[in-house]
């Protein structure tokens, strides 16, 4: 971590304060951390380096690891939503560690803020044309590294919703809002709030083509995508 505090020095000493000073060049950092480690679009780098395929050619055409998981099998898939979910975590504990070393105030909007950039940067990575996934294992990873009990939570609800459901686009759902749900009850303050909402209208957004699919019972669930892909 000495590497990071000699950086957080030299940005903070030497850059110039432009746009009203401190406070928007803290949240400028904090915003480019997050957007940083985002754009590492993990099922978009895997599926080109080992499988050489884009996986937005594939399956549901998006870059995520329920389609990875889809489109190449659980473990792989598997692979990828951890690498996911730790992009987030180690995101969030370097804004922790700005905190600690009293760089950043000890709120946790910079916590929320960070989160919401991993995930844009998951969802529209620059050099993937701004096409990239739908953010649920950052969120994920995002919950656990502001709580590991919330995260431990999120993941069974997660579990039980896509098992009863048998759709993945479901637990995604309930997930964020799960987020959102937790914000309000522990009075996190209406900054994070806000960012949880957003998130949680990103989500739904980007899930709309899945909640007509499975409103017009086009949407194959998860059983069935696995037993097609066993069947390959």
């Amino acid at each position: 971590m000495e590497c990071v505090h000699i950086i957080v020095y030299i940005l903070w000493y030497n850059i110039p304060k432009i746009y009203g000073g401190e406070l928007y060049l803290k949240y400028l950092i904090v915003i480019l951390i997050g957007y940083l480690f985002g754009c590492l679009q993990w099922s978009y780098i895997i599926s080109t380096l080992v499988k050489k395929q884009d996986i937005r050619s594939l399956g549901a055409g998006n870059a995520g690891a329920s389609n990875m998981v889809v489109s190449f099998g659980w473990k792989i898939g598997f692979l990828v939503a951890i690498l996911d979910i730790l992009k987030a975590i180690i995101s969030i504990f370097i804004i922790r560690y700005l905190i600690s070393i009293s760089f950043l105030d000890n709120n946790i909007f910079y916590i929320y803020l960070n989160g919401l950039f991993v995930i844009l940067g998951h969802n529209y990575p620059f050099y993937m044309n701004f096409k990239g996934g739908k953010g649920t294992a950052s969120t994920f990873g995002m919950l656990l590294a502001i709580d590991y009990r919330l995260g431990i939570i999120g993941f069974f609800l997660v579990l039980l919703v896509t098992i009863s459901t048998d759709y993945i686009a479901l637990g995604a759902l309930a997930l964020v809002a799960f987020l959102t749900f937790t914000t309000i009850y522990l009075k996190l303050g209406n900054p994070s709030l806000i960012v949880a909402m957003f998130i949680t209208i990103l989500a739904i957004y980007n899930h709309i083509p899945n909640i007509k699919n499975i409103l017009g019972k086009r949407e194959d669930g998860l059983r069935r995508q696995l037993k097609k892909k066993s069947k390959l």
